[in-house]
C-alpha cells in the first residue's frame, strides 16, 4: 500500500469520526468515498468509526468489483455512479443530519432562503425521489438530483455532499445541514421570502473566486 493510499484511507476514517463529532451523523449510518486510481476507496459496512482501521477501507473498481471478504458500504452504488458521472468530483459524503432528514422526510427541496445556498452549485438543493437504500433506483435518483449541484437530499433518507476534495465535501455537508436548520426555523414562522435565481448566480460567481463553491 502506497503512502498516498494509506493517507486517503486514514482521511476517510478521520472524516467519519468528524461527522459524528459534529452531530451530522449517528452511529455507522453515514458513508464516505474517495476516488483513487482507477477506482474508489469506500467505508466498509457496519464497522464502528472509532475502531475502523485503514485496511478495512474497501478499494472498489469502477465495475463494482472488490477484494473477496471485504464488504463495502450498502450505499456503494451511488458513490460509484456519482464518481462515474462527475469527473469534477473526487469525494462523496453521505450522512443523515437531523434537519436535512426532516426536510427529506417531507420530500422538500431547500430553496434560496440564504445566499449560501449557492455553495451547493445553484439556487436550490434538490430532494431526490425515494427509493430503497442501496438500489440502482436510488443511485439514479441521486445522480440526477446532483446535476449542476454539489449536494442533494434523499427523500425519507438523508443527504449527499460531493466535492473535488474530501475537505470540501465535508465542509459542504455541514453547510447544507445549517441551511436545512435555517429553512426549518423559517417555516415555523411562515413562508420565507426567497432570493432570486439571478442573485444566487451572482453569489455563486463571487464564491468561485474564493474557491468556496467549486468542488
Amino acid at each position: 500500500m502506497t503512502t498516498d493510499e494509506l493517507d486517503k484511507r486514514q482521511a476517510i476514517i478521520d472524516a467519519c469520526r468528524r461527522m459524528n463529532a459534529l452531530g451530522i451523523n449517528q452511529g455507522t449510518s453515514g458513508n464516505i468515498s474517495l476516488r483513487h486510481g482507477d477506482g474508489l476507496l469506500i467505508t466498509p459496512t457496519s464497522v464502528p468509526y472509532d475502531v475502523m482501521t485503514p485496511d478495512q477501507i474497501v478499494f472498489m473498481a469502477m465495475d463494482g468489483s472488490h477484494a473477496p471478504g471485504q464488504k463495502p458500504s450498502s450505499e456503494w452504488r451511488f458513490h460509484l455512479d456519482i464518481l462515474k458521472a462527475r469527473a469534477d468530483v473526487n469525494a462523496v459524503v453521505h450522512a443523515h443530519p437531523t434537519y436535512c432528514t426532516i426536510l427529506a422526510i417531507m420530500g422538500m427541496d431547500i430553496p434560496p432562503v440564504h445566499y449560501m445556498i449557492a455553495a451547493a452549485g445553484g439556487d436550490s438543493i434538490r430532494c431526490a425521489p425515494y427509493a430503497t437504500f442501496g438500489t440502482a433506483d436510488l443511485s439514479g435518483h441521486a445522480v440526477r438530483a446532483l446535476v449542476d449541484r454539489l449536494a442533494c437530499l434523499l427523500d425519507h433518507h438523508g443527504m449527499i455532499a460531493i466535492g473535488a476534495t474530501l475537505d470540501k465535501a465535508m465542509w459542504l455537508a455541514v453547510e447544507v445541514e445549517t441551511l436545512a436548520r435555517q429553512y426549518h426555523g423559517c417555516l415555523q414562522i411562515g413562508k420565507p421570502p426567497l432570493l432570486s435565481s439571478a442573485e444566487i448566480e451572482r453569489v455563486r460567481q463571487r464564491m468561485a473566486g474564493y474557491g468556496m463553491s467549486e468542488g
